[in-house]
């Protein structure tokens, strides 16, 4: 169990550095970094399964209902990874962190109307709270917070087909990867005939590395908490996951300086209070371990 907290822990750390990275390469245009992400984290999954020679699961994949539900996937992963890179890149990274911050009440939302989920009182009222916290933030920026409702709402819809997959969290990824490869590539293409590869034009060699590096960055974080969540109750996995919204949180107010104020902080602490709620009436009504008889 230890070691499975252990590995849970480090994917939630690496995606809670992940402004970091994007920051790095910010100027390389959020569709070409999609672009390149999709591309190297292909090539880096194929190396993971042809060294562990786990290939059996193409033959799933050829069923229309499962490679329908792969096509939907893949299109929400790159529309809530396509969000997230021009966030980041575009000082919204406080914003963004919100969006993590919801999904989980995402989540139990859409348990209850799609799954039909019976939830208790106490998640509802993490709901209702949660939902003040986004109606504040709303009226006091005169907007609404469309990209924390965007990540929120895209991940949670691919969590949403990931709970029912019939593939676990490597092959899913591969496969995903492969569905959006022939856009990517071509999209790559395009760029070079027009002269507008960043890959191609720039003179650092870091960032074309950074670029590269995209498929192990993103695959790795993922393995790990694959191998992570097998080992530990799903209530732990539950509280580690507030570690990667909390660590991009305090990046865009410590290190990228974002506005912060206290009428916004409100609608934050808000949100804090709902996941506060959720996490406590998890803890409380998780199932009991049976005792043995002797």
């Amino acid at each position: 169990m230890n070691t499975g907290i252990l590995s849970a822990a480090l994917a939630f750390l690496c995606w809670g550095l992940f402004p970091l990275y994007f920051h790095a390469i910010d100027e390389v245009p959020p569709l070409q970094i999609l672009a390149h992400r999709m591309l190297w984290s292909l090539l880096f999954l194929v190396i993971v399964l042809a060294v562990r020679r786990q290939w059996a699961w193409l033959n799933l994949v050829r069923q229309p209902r499962v490679f329908g539900s792969f096509v939907a996937s893949a299109l929400l992963l790159s529309v809530n990874w396509l969000i997230y890179i021009w966030a980041v890149n575009n000082s919204h990274v406080i914003e963004a962190s919100l969006g993590y911050f919801i999904n989980p009440l995402v989540n139990i939302m859409f348990g209850s109307m799609l799954l039909n989920e019976r939830l208790r009182r106490t998640q509802w009222m993490a709901i209702g709270v949660a939902a003040l916290g986004v109606a504040w933030l709303t009226w006091q920026a005169g907007t609404v917070p469309w990209v924390a409702l965007a990540l929120a709402v895209s991940f949670g819809g691919y969590g949403l087909l990931r709970k029912t997959a019939a593939l676990g969290a490597l092959e899913g990824l591969s496969f995903e990867t492969m569905v959006l490869f022939p856009l990517a590539a071509a999209y790559v293409v395009w760029l070079s005939v027009h002269g507008q590869n960043t890959f191609i034009n720039t003179d650092s060699n870091t960032t074309r590395l950074l670029l590269v590096a995209a498929g192990p960055i993103t695959a790795i974080p993922l393995l790990l908490f694959a191998a992570g969540a097998r080992k530990i109750p799903l209530s732990i996995v539950g509280l580690l996951q507030y570690m990667s919204p909390t660590l991009q949180f305090l990046l865009g107010v410590w290190l990228f300086h974002e506005a912060f104020t206290a009428d916004r902080l409100v609608g934050f602490v808000l949100i804090w209070l709902a996941l506060a709620l959720f996490a406590a009436e998890g803890l409380l009504n998780r199932p009991q371990p049976v005792a043995k008889e002797a």
